[in-house]
């Protein structure tokens, strides 16, 4: 008795969804895609509407061959590829290769459970042409792009080297920061920290001298010059005033009480469950993805690409009911919560990432899953969870004493010093029970900082147990993460969710980046591509016009662009449109470009004044002196 065929992408993702549709269904996979572009030559007819060639791939010519033979036992056939753009495209393909003769239906879902699955069956829609037609756009686009700049760096740079879309600005912005960092002067300054005698004991920093602020690292710019209207304390004068401190009596100046609250961040989306990954355990971005994908594909999350951070109803409230269940009443949020996606061009086709219903805990997955992926769903777990819980709320007390000191360094003038301390106390968890977003190491600061400070009056004095001056000196921009890159594109609205775990994998194959420990740094060959793109590619590594693209490429999915308008003006140019036309910019520039000033690094002069240059060589970068 024929049966419908059912065709998804990936074997373990066929194998799940066997489980929920039994034997009635046969359900087989593509592998992914069946067809591409062919690996050399343009393949684009551009004079005659932007026509690809495609040819089917050696394994999807196998995949094709085999899926006509069930075919034909077949009564209906379901494309139930992924949901994206990619995943339309991916049926879009089978449907052209196999030109099935019995009824096709287009079969969606954002997670691989029973419910979900019944639900796609009984819903089916028919191909969305505005996703194929964005998706092939966005290759023919990238096709492109490679096959006109890329030969540019290969005769001006080295040999092997690629351009890309999104690529090349991404190197861009880990260039742009190595070069803050070569171009900072460091500054030195100094401050006082105090430590009670108090029960509980708690530390407090140098803040003021005579109602002058005193400077901290913030206050220096990246020229090593501090702002005005702050004083910067040397080693000297911090010695110094701690000396006379020390026999001097601290009284309270102020205390100031005011209410803390802070409420959850949304579930992830694919940037921020990257960002987490790496951060929290230490992933890389390519490493996040291909996790989720196991979980995806095997039922435990919903799907792993998306910009969306919205739960459905059925989601809520199962996440309520078991925030609820383990925590109590009083921990779960007043209402459901619902958050909106705040980064630009977001997609809204799909759920947040969470747990697949019916939840199930982490702990009762120990036995299904490995320790990367039990921690990962934990992570997952927790966060969707936190997200439906109630505010963290305490009392945050803020503190300044004052004392009087001779400064030696000031003629024995008597100075007014002025420490500050501050601490929260949470007093009721709310979501942190559960999950505590982490930060970059830059961006972390004392905001959240739990300390218990003692009741303190105003005037009251305070014994102390020591005064030691400390040094510091300012530090450059931290170089990019993984995880930091992928927050900088997002924010910029460069690439898309499916596309930052392999561009930042990319640039490292490609030679432009290397990674020292967790930060991404830049080669010399980086340098001389970003110097060129800079130089005479300006627009095609500009962020906000890359941003655009992303932007038309939207319009083209939603049908209110089309796709061989587009492709002409960005290939040709088109002034109205403000598109500089990719073949013009290649043409007009190719000549004007000097390779050896673009491959040459001055970093100073020898004894005898002999200049002394970095070049990136055919064989790695070396150091040129002279002739």
């Amino acid at each position: 008795m024929a049966k419908p065929l059912v065709i998804v992408e990936s074997p373990a993702k066929a194998k799940t969804i066997s489980k929920f549709l039994g034997n009635a269904f046969d359900v087989r996979a593509s592998v992914g895609h069946v067809a591409d572009l062919p690996s050399k030559g343009l393949s684009i007819d551009v004079d005659n509407g932007f026509k690809p060639t495609y040819e089917l791939t050696v394994r999807g010519a196998q995949v094709v061959k085999d899926l006509r033979v069930l075919m034909k036992d077949a009564s209906e056939l379901y494309l139930a590829t992924d949901e994206d753009r990619e995943g339309e495209a991916i049926s879009w393909h089978l449907l052209e290769y196999l030109k099935p003769k019995i009824p096709v239906k287009r079969m969606v879902f954002h997670e691989i459970t029973k419910t979900a699955i019944d639900h796609a069956v009984n819903n089916p829609r028919g191909i969305d042409y505005g996703l194929v037609d964005a998706a092939e756009t966005r290759r023919l686009l990238d096709r492109l792009y490679g096959y006109e700049v890329s030969p540019v760096l290969w005769r001006r740079v080295n040999r092997g080297l690629s351009a890309g879309r999104v690529q090349s600005p991404s190197v861009r912005l880990i260039v742009e920061r190595e070069r803050e960092r070569i171009a900072f002067v460091q500054a030195g300054y100094w401050d006082i920290e105090l430590l009670t005698a108090t029960a509980p004991a708690f530390t407090a920093t140098l803040v003021a001298l005579d109602d002058a602020r005193v400077a901290t690292g913030k206050d220096f710019g990246s020229d090593g010059q501090v702002k005005k209207g702050v004083v910067v304390v040397d080693e000297a004068r911090a010695n110094g005033l701690a000396d006379t401190l020390r026999r001097s009596e601290f009284t309270v100046r102020s205390v100031e009480e005011r209410p803390y609250r802070s409420a959850p961040k949304a579930p992830f989306m694919t940037s921020t469950l990257q960002q987490e990954g790496g951060r929290k355990l230490r992933l890389s971005a390519s490493q996040v993805m291909r996790v989720a994908q196991g979980l995806y594909e095997r039922g435990y999350i919903t799907y792993m690409r998306t910009d969306n951070v919205t739960l459905s109803a059925e989601a809520l409230n199962a996440v309520r009911a078991e925030v609820k269940r383990g925590y109590g009443d009083k921990f779960l949020s007043p209402a459901p919560r619902q958050f909106a996606s705040k980064i630009k061009n977001a997609q809204e086709a799909h759920e947040a990432i969470r747990p697949s219903t019916p939840l199930r805990s982490p702990d009762s997955l120990a036995a299904e899953l490995n320790g990367q992926e039990l921690s990962m769903y934990r992570m997952i777990w927790q966060r969707t969870l936190a997200s439906q819980m109630a505010d963290a709320t305490g009392v945050t007390v803020t503190v300044r004493l004052g004392a009087a000191a001779t400064d030696p360094t000031r003629d024995d003038a008597i100075t007014d010093c002025v420490f500050a301390a501050s601490g929260t106390t949470i007093t009721f968890a709310g979501y942190r029970q559960v999950y505590v977003e982490s930060v970059d190491d830059s961006e972390a600061g004392d905001g959240e900082r739990e300390a218990l400070l003692p009741p303190l009056t105003v005037g009251a004095v305070v014994s102390v147990e020591s005064l030691t001056p400390n040094g510091h000196t300012t530090s450059p921009p931290a170089r990019y993460t993984e995880a930091s890159l992928v927050k900088r594109l997002e924010e910029l609205g460069i690439g898309r969710p499916s596309t930052w775990a392999s561009i930042i994998q990319t640039v490292q194959d490609r030679g432009y980046v290397w990674k020292k420990g967790q930060a991404l740094v830049p080669t010399w060959t980086a340098f001389a591509v970003v110097g060129l793109m800079e130089k005479h590619f300006g627009e095609l590594v500009d962020y906000a016009f890359t941003a655009r693209i992303e932007e038309d490429l939207d319009s083209i999915a939603r049908n209110e662009r089309q796709k061989q308008d587009w492709l002409q003006n960005f290939y040709f140019g088109d002034e109205a449109d403000s598109l500089p036309g990719l073949k013009r910019l290649v043409e007009e520039n190719l000549d004007e470009i000097d390779a050896a000033e673009i491959n040459t690094f001055p970093i100073g002069n020898d004894l005898d004044g002999h200049e002394i240059v970095v070049k990136p060589g055919k064989y790695g970068p070396y150091v040129k002196r002279g002739d």
